[in-house]
């Protein structure tokens, strides 16, 4: 009865239709899209399952572009966790809760000052999903010269979305000169880039990869991923003069749900 009164209330009931298993770790899913659920790059929404007659709901960043007719995120499999333990045995035709209005302020309507120029897109594991939501929208990129994604994984087969990375570059920024996607693999000792986020920044290596530099006065920089990574880059572009966005003013912005 408890959770009939939730999914009319606050939840609508969607079926999965696809799941890719990128490593033993990761996966991805797709769910049916009901027609009220609106939302805006960058932001995520609540999705719940039924656990012993209870309802789990965990936040997730939104894959798709606001246009797809359908919703994708992307997971990682905690071990013993309450939620993803039970999402990672996901099947087509298996019913979700999904919340009906999405949450978040990892948008790029946040930024006031600077201006758009040069973007720059941080992520680690999972954090990579509402960027590829960003960048399937025209108006990111022409509105930002410079688009540097960043995306730091432990090992190679943790590197997900790679081909779709390309496709998305091919079909929004096909005319875009200034796009570049830097991977990161910190347990590889013959990966181009294989420490952490923070210590690339410290040493320039980081702003060497992409062609280019972090600049106060021009910079828009997001940071999505695992909450220690999220604090200690944080911290590395703040000690490069680079500030936090707080009223539509500053450079950095991170997502706040974990």
């Amino acid at each position: 009865m408890y959770l009939e009164i939730m999914t009319s209330e606050k939840f609508s009931l969607e079926k999965v239709l696809s799941v890719r298993r990128w490593s033993a770790q990761l996966f991805s899913f797709t769910l049916t899209r009901p027609a009220h659920f609106k939302f805006t790059a960058g932001q995520f929404a609540r999705i719940g399952i039924e656990v012993n007659g209870e309802l789990i709901v965990r936040a997730y960043s939104i894959v798709s572009s606001p246009y797809d007719e359908t919703l994708e995120f992307f997971s990682i499999v905690v071990p013993d966790g309450a939620f993803t333990s039970q999402l990672k045995d996901l099947t087509v035709g298996t019913d979700i809760y999904l919340e009906k209005i999405p949450y978040g302020f990892l948008t790029l309507a946040r930024y006031q000052e600077p201006t758009p120029h040069d973007l720059w897109l941080l992520a680690t594991g999972t954090g990579l999903a509402p960027f590829l939501s960003m960048l399937q929208d025209f108006d990111v990129w022409s509105n930002y010269s410079a688009i540097h994604l960043v995306y730091s994984v432990r090992t190679e087969d943790e590197l997900a979305y790679v081909e779709q990375i390309q496709e998305i570059q091919t079909t929004f920024g096909e005319s875009h000169t200034g796009f570049k996607f830097i991977p990161i693999i910190t347990r590889s000792k013959t990966a181009a880039l294989n420490e952490r986020l923070p210590a690339l920044i410290a040493s320039g290596a980081l702003e060497q990869a992409a062609g280019g530099q972090f600049n106060p006065a021009t910079s828009h920089i997001m940071l999505c991923g695992n909450p220690q990574m999220v604090e200690d880059t944080k911290e590395a572009l703040k000690a490069r003069g680079l500030t936090m966005n707080r009223r539509g003013v500053g450079n950095i912005a991170v997502e706040n749900y974990w």
